[in-house]
């Protein structure tokens, strides 16, 4: 049995270090079969113990997705073009079904267990590393139309409807994220508590939670099906109540609170947060005085986890470059002329090379030239370590030099979302082991901790 999963694990790890894209679904293939052999081999009664515990804690929920697992792998994964009696969960046609595949139902739950206990284990490292909070949970904005959460939840989620964001500054065809949202009255009837249980379970093996698009907490934009994203509207909802489901649940689970709070924001809402001790966000390139011009550190605010991008932006190497530009332009992406375009970056790009020359954290060359990459990154993340913010969010992608971003928002097909795998600048891909000796990541590091050391104490 070991050297079977060992056969399905060696093209992968000899594609790791050549693979230009991550096949998500020869690893997930790989891997089911792998988990296929170990579960065939059986659990000690101890271990059958520690499972059925895991499933009585959570027993409605566990019991849905693991037999929405179980039916999806006769019908398919999207629970709408099911047979109609297979709709509704708590229908005897899904019990029947349930009974018949009990075994694939208890699999799929035993592959929530593993999961469970991984990212338990990955807490206690990091804590028993020295870590303060450890690992931090996202709590998504929603999830798939067609998936395990919808199927479950139909009683309180907006069938026909998506979310999504209207245009802004850099996604200037606006945001469709496909993914439905809650139903304001269905949550309030329930007084929060489907929103409560996912906090609980995202927050159990965590120290801390970070709110995807926290202004969802107070309105989100509706999108109805077949309208384009600039198309939709705001719905409101009763912000607090689920502020307070919020913060009842991540104060049970002593959980840091932090909202993503970027974007079209009111200003009453980041006071809102602020006064329940949800941390904010904010991110280097949004922040901007009035005449556009940076920020200087000490103008930044307090209660906030500071990053220079996001999952969603290009990585700084990117900017300095103009390849963001490229990139959205050859997708369709943008809605001026490209020369515009390029001009406003470069005067973005030159305004904070002037920053970063004025703070002495890098040379003023004429125009950038003779500027890296590398020292282009290096200091933005010591202007970060400058600031006040309480914490400061490292890029992976940025640290290693990478200059292709992991998302970009308004694409579905057009561009590999989620499927690029770190790499350095030369598109060569860096793998987990090859962090803590990675040049890139290690001046990152330095610039970071160094900042913090001589700006306040750590």
């Amino acid at each position: 049995d070991r050297a079977r999963v060992d056969a399905l694990g060696a093209p992968l790890r000899a594609a790791s270090r050549t693979a230009a894209l991550i096949d998500r679904d020869a690893v997930w293939a790989a891997k089911r079969a792998a988990l296929e052999i170990i579960r065939a081999a059986g659990l000690s009664p101890e271990r059958q113990a520690e499972l059925d515990a895991f499933r009585a804690r959570d027993l409605e929920a566990v019991q849905d997705w693991a037999t929405w697992c179980a039916i999806a792998e006769v019908h398919g994964p999207d629970w709408r073009t099911w047979p109609a009696a297979l709709a509704d969960p708590r229908s005897p046609e899904v019990a029947a079904l349930r009974r018949a595949r009990a075994d694939r139902v208890e699999f799929h739950a035993w592959l929530q267990w593993l999961t469970a206990e991984q990212a338990a284990a990955a807490q206690r490292a990091a804590r028993q590393a020295g870590m303060g909070i450890g690992v931090i949970a996202d709590l998504a904005v929603g999830a798939h139309p067609g998936g395990a959460d919808a199927w479950a939840w139909q009683d309180v989620i907006v069938t026909g409807m998506s979310v999504g964001a209207p245009p802004d500054e850099f996604n200037q065809r606006g945001q469709d994220w496909t993914l439905p949202p809650w139903h304001p009255g269905w949550l309030a009837a329930q007084a929060g508590r489907p929103l409560a249980e996912l906090i609980a379970a995202t927050t159990r093996n965590a120290g801390g939670l970070r709110i995807d698009h926290v202004m969802g907490l107070a309105r989100l934009w509706w999108i109805p099906a077949g309208m384009a994203p600039g198309q939709g509207t705001y719905v409101r909802y009763d912000h607090e109540l689920i502020g307070d489901v919020l913060c009842a649940e991540a104060a049970r689970a002593r959980a840091l609170a932090i909202g993503e709070d970027l974007g079209t924001v009111e200003p009453w809402l980041r006071d809102f947060l602020a006064r329940r001790q949800v941390l904010g966000t904010s991110m280097l390139w949004f922040e901007r005085r009035q005449d556009g011009t940076p920020r200087r550190p000490g103008e930044w605010r307090q209660g906030c986890l500071a990053t220079v991008g996001t999952h969603d932006m290009p990585p700084a190497a990117t900017f300095l470059t103009g390849e963001q530009v490229t990139i959205r332009a050859g997708l369709g992406l943008l809605t001026e002329p490209e020369a515009d375009e390029r001009a406003a970056a470069r005067a973005e790009i030159d305004r904070w090379l002037a920053m970063l020359a004025s703070e002495g954290l890098l040379g003023r060359p004429a125009g950038g030239a003779g500027v890296t990459p590398q020292e282009f990154t290096v200091a933005l993340y010591g202007f970060l370590a400058r600031t006040p913010a309480m914490l400061i969010g490292v890029s992976l992608a940025e640290a290693v030099g990478d200059r292709r971003p992991q998302n970009l928002p308004g694409t579905v097909n057009e561009y590999p979302n989620w499927r690029i795998p770190l790499a350095d600048g030369e598109g060569t891909p860096v793998l987990l082991e090859d962090l803590p000796a990675h040049k890139g990541v290690r001046a990152v590091a330095e610039a970071v901790s160094g900042g913090l050391c001589r700006g306040r104490a750590v």
